[in-house]
């Protein structure tokens, strides 16, 4: 199955920056060392908000939760790079379509199985 509305899927720049490639964040958990590896960086945030919005429309939902804050969901796919032409390793993504709206936003991502 795949996100419903992925086209509209929406990568906060600030959550690029601040918490997916800030090693210094306390909820990090080594994804910052795991973009980096891959050739995104803080200097580029645009090349990991667009590689995210691929597996928003790529990937695969794994899983899908209804709550009080509206309908929230796991998306498995690959991950690329820009230094990459090829599909780069698994992330698992988490997103959430808040009530009333229609776009998916991204709350999380990290590395996934391969």
């Amino acid at each position: 199955m795949k996100l419903r509305n992925a086209h509209l899927a929406v990568v906060e720049r600030n959550k690029v920056v601040d918490y997916l490639l800030n090693s210094a964040h306390p909820d990090n958990g080594g994804k910052a060392q795991f973009f980096e590896s891959l050739g995104f960086s803080v200097d580029v945030p645009e090349l990991l908000i667009d590689a995210l919005r691929s597996v928003a429309q790529t990937g695969e939902v794994v899983e899908g939760v209804e709550s009080s804050h509206g309908e929230k969901y796991v998306v498995d796919g690959p991950v690329s790079s820009h230094t990459e032409s090829r599909h780069g390793p698994m992330v698992r993504t988490v997103w959430i379509i808040d009530r009333g709206l229609e776009a998916p936003r991204l709350v999380t991502a990290y590395p996934g199985k391969e």
